[in-house]
Order: C-alpha cells, then sequence, then structure tokens
C-alpha cells in the first residue's frame, strides 16, 4: 500500500522510527519512551500522538503504574511494513528516508560500541529493471528469517540512494589559483 501525504510526515521523523522499533514487541506508557530517548515527556507524546493519528501506533487499555498513577501504554501496530514509499516533488519521501537513517544511527550508539554486527557500503550501476530485481531478492532473503524467540534482536538497514552527480567542467582546471 502506498503511503499517504499524512503518513510520509507522521514517519517523517527518526524519533518517531524509534518508538515504533521500541514498541514493537511490548506495550510502553508515555513515560517509559520518554525515559528511554532522553526527551521530555510533553515532547514524547507529541510524537506518539502522531503515530496513533496515523494508525502506526495504538493505544492500549490505561493500567495503573507507579504510585497508583494511571498510565497509557502503546504498541506499533507493524503497519510500516510492506508500506511503500514513493519519492515525490515534496521531498516528504526522502524526509522519510533520512529518518529511517537517523533511527538506525541512534539506535546504533545506543546499543554502545560493541553494537555493530557488519556492515557493507558500496557501488552499484543498475538498470531500473535491475534495481527491481535486486529489491525483490533483498525481500526474499529477509523473508527467509523467521523471528527465533530466543535470538538476539537485530537492527537491518536496506537501504539503494542515488549518487549526486558531480559537475565536472573541464574550464574549472583552468582557473588560476589564488
Amino acid at each position: 500500500m502506498e503511503a499517504t501525504v499524512e503518513e510520509l510526515k507522521a514517519l517523517g521523523h527518526p524519533v518517531r522510527w524509534r518508538i515504533l522499533r521500541l514498541c514493537l514487541d511490548r506495550a510502553l506508557t508515555n513515560k517509559q519512551l520518554s525515559v528511554e530517548l532522553d526527551l521530555s515527556p510533553a515532547t514524547t507524546l507529541r510524537h506518539i500522538r502522531a503515530l496513533v493519528k496515523t494508525n502506526f501506533l495504538v493505544a492500549e487499555p490505561v493500567c495503573t503504574g507507579e504510585n497508583g498513577a494511571l498510565q497509557r501504554p502503546y504498541r506499533a501496530t507493524a503497519r510500516t511494513w510492506g508500506l511503500t514509499i514513493m519519492p515525490d516533488d515534496s521531498g516528504l519521501a526522502q524526509q522519510v528516508d533520512l529518518a529511517v537513517l537517523g533511527a538506525h544511527r541512534a539506535e546504533l550508539i545506543a546499543a554502545g560500541k560493541d553494537s555493530g554486527r557488519g556492515a557493507k557500503r558500496g557501488v552499484l550501476r543498475l538498470r531500473p529493471e535491475s534495481v527491481e530485481s535486486l529489491h525483490r531478492r533483498i525481500q526474499e532473503l529477509i523473508a527467509e528469517y523467521t523471528d527465533e524467540p530466543d535470538g538476539e534482536p537485530l537492527s537491518y538497514l536496506w537501504s539503494l540512494a542515488a549518487q549526486a552527480q558531480l559537475d565536472l567542467d573541464p574550464r574549472d582546471n583552468d582557473a588560476d589559483p589564488d
């Protein structure tokens, strides 16, 4: 399903991706999330509300927390899985890509210096049909691995990005040095 503008806006911040990751396996309250993310409860609640409004996060029944205070836990719906984010003129799709990258970076930092399990970076020159084939094969490969209850929770990021084209004007080499 293709993401709406409202959904793109909701997913355009790294903190929101971190909230979704944290609430995937267990429901967490605003207070728990604000402590984990080192944010004020008001800021955290603003992010939570944006995710609830777009059904990426759902509120669970109110429960009693510390000192008898009522708290509402939230759980991720996994709606982002299979959501198609198409490039657009507004730049929202790029904002989502950067938010995902920012969240992944923050998770690596939060997990500590020994958290890395491998990363690869390189350049491929592919025609559009090859790009589609590569995406499909990566999805199929990831689908082969099911969650193992006693397994280590790992975060992964698959990303392809076009490289900026350098403007190499041969006349630039003729300039006099200062």
